[in-house]
């Protein structure tokens, strides 16, 4: 249905439509409403970095592979929430913060798997603060209770599950070790379990691809002395050198700094650069670190984690604004400096991120953390980071996939679009204009084609861009911006028993292109004819 509406003397035809706000549907927006049409040249745009083929990463944590408490989801409304348990964090947490889970079914379940190879090439990373006290029991038998020192126990069954599924969804493995008091007599690593692993996945035919010695060092519960960590670095970096010369070192993979103060430490406690002071100079072939924004009300009552520092809790009104998303690059500058003095010249990955610590926050599942997914992407890439590791796949409320129903969450979609249209070579967009972000890469599979992934924060404006050659849009909205679902260019993505829709664009002409209201849209121009893809 059209309306005319007169304003200056001119007269607009405008199609009545949705605009978004926090969960309320509104009119859309007129022409004269829009803010004025930012122009791009897609041929124009410089090169100013390139990613790994793997860029858009993600985690499967060790408890889900061996079984244990995780993060536990939300509960939904009349459920009543889990018992109080340990976790692989301590008990330090809130009540119902953990949850139990079966050894995770990376063997037999279709879906999980069918889903997954949408996003390879990839890596997988199968880590976070469980593997740092789980044995690796090597032999065919069920699994024991674990010896002295560790809290778990991953089976060769287990691993070799992981082995088949990163081979079946294209996703290289990056693992870590135990550093229990079980893995470190009288506080030296043994690296004999490190060994074995490295020698089973080899008789499976497998390989691990990247190694970290362990999860979070600046933050763990050793409280690494520098030589200590220097030496222990040493042994991990010979013993790949003799059993795997293939295989990438990577670390520290530190937290908790650039301002954040995410645990209950002094700042020297946490520093990275305390840590790598040691000798001989640890050495990575890879510098990573983990980011995360905040932490969710699941660690509230956590000391310093929530009950004096409530700065580092955020809220869902935050998630659209500059101060809420800039935070990326404030902590990638930060460890880009740290990287600088002490591996420099190595690829950085950011092996853990996600909406907040903790398991992510009620508004993790929805759609408006896509807004901070993917511009996340776009900033990182832009920023000098090689590979982003999401942190999970399938486990709690910041997972892509619901570990449930094995579904589908509004961030999967948005990851399949970035697998299959962004490419390496990452372009010079220009920086954001107001509630309008915009970042460049060549286009995927295609020689001098360009991408532009566009987001408009604004909850009730439409934005637009201007550009001088045609292409397809993918554009995502959601009938609420804490909506469980999506739409892709107005029609709901769902599955199909265990197969995906076909997520396909639709075509604009050169000219101004409308961006909808608390939109996420890629813009692909395969005629860009751009030097820098070609």
């Amino acid at each position: 249905m059209n309306i005319r509406i007169a304003h200056k003397r001119l007269i607009y035809a405008v199609t009545i439509g949705t605009a978004l706000t926090s969960g309320v549907i509104t009119p859309a927006i007129s022409k004269q409403d829009a803010v004025a049409a930012r122009r791009i040249d897609p041929a124009a745009l410089r090169k100013v970095g390139q990613v790994d083929p793997r860029f858009l990463a993600y985690n499967v944590e060790s408890v889900e592979v061996t079984g244990g408490n995780f993060w536990a989801p939300y509960p939904k409304p009349g459920e009543a929430p889990p018992k109080a348990m340990e976790g692989p964090h301590g008990t330090g947490f809130a009540t119902g913060a953990y949850r139990y889970r079966k050894p995770i079914d990376l063997i037999g379940n279709k879906r999980l798997r069918m889903l997954t190879k949408e996003l390879g090439p990839s890596y997988m990373r199968v880590s976070g603060s469980w593997a740092n006290s789980v044995y690796f029991q090597d032999d065919d038998q069920p699994a024991r209770e674990p010896p002295a020192g560790y809290k778990a126990v991953m089976t060769r069954a287990q691993w070799a599950g992981v082995v088949d599924f990163g081979r079946a969804v294209d996703a290289k493995i990056l693992t870590s070790f135990a550093t229990s008091p079980g893995a470190r007599p009288n506080g030296v690593w043994n690296a004999e379990q490190a060994r074995r692993l490295f020698a089973y996945t080899r008789s499976l035919g497998g390989r691990i691809d990247a190694v970290e010695l362990t999860n979070e060092p600046n933050a763990s519960q050793i409280q690494y002395k520098a030589e200590d960590y220097a030496r222990d670095m040493d042994t991990l970096n010979r013993l790949v050198k003799e059993v795997s010369p293939e295989t990438k070192v990577v670390g520290p993979g530190s937290t908790g700094e650039a301002g954040f103060k995410l645990f209950d430490k002094p700042p020297e406690a946490m520093s990275t650069a305390r840590l790598l002071a040691g000798a001989p100079k640890p050495h990575f072939d890879a510098f990573s670190w983990h980011f995360y924004g905040s932490v969710s009300e699941r660690c509230k009552s956590l000391g310093g984690l929530g009950g004096r520092n409530q700065e580092v809790t955020t809220s869902q009104a935050d998630a659209l604004t500059e101060k809420w998303l800039g935070a990326a690059d404030q902590g990638q500058n930060f460890y880009k400096g740290v990287r600088d003095r002490f591996a420099p010249g190595a690829p950085i990955w950011i092996s853990e991120t996600a909406q907040a610590a903790c398991g992510g926050d009620r508004w993790a599942a929805t759609f408006i953390d896509t807004f901070r997914f993917i511009d996340q992407l776009g900033r990182f890439a832009r920023n000098d980071v090689s590979i982003v590791f999401h942190n999970t796949l399938a486990a709690s409320d910041y997972s892509l996939i619901e570990e449930d129903t094995w579904l589908p969450r509004p961030n999967y979609w948005a990851a399949v679009l970035w697998r299959r249209l962004v490419g390496d070579v990452v372009l010079d967009a220009g920086s954001g204009q107001g509630d309008l972000r915009v970042y460049s890469q060549c286009m995927r599979g295609t020689p001098g084609g360009v991408t532009l992934i566009a987001l408009n924060l604004n909850q009730t404006n439409s934005a637009a861009i201007d550009l001088p050659m045609g292409g397809s849009r993918y554009g995502l909205t959601a009938d609420a911006l804490t909506a469980k679902s999506v739409k892709l260019n107005g029609r709901e993505l769902r599955l199909s028993g265990d197969t995906l829709p076909t997520l396909g664009g639709t075509a604009f002409r050169k000219g101004s292109v409308k961006l909808m209201p608390a939109s996420v849209t890629f813009l692909t121009v395969p005629t860009a004819n751009n030097s820098a893809c070609k």
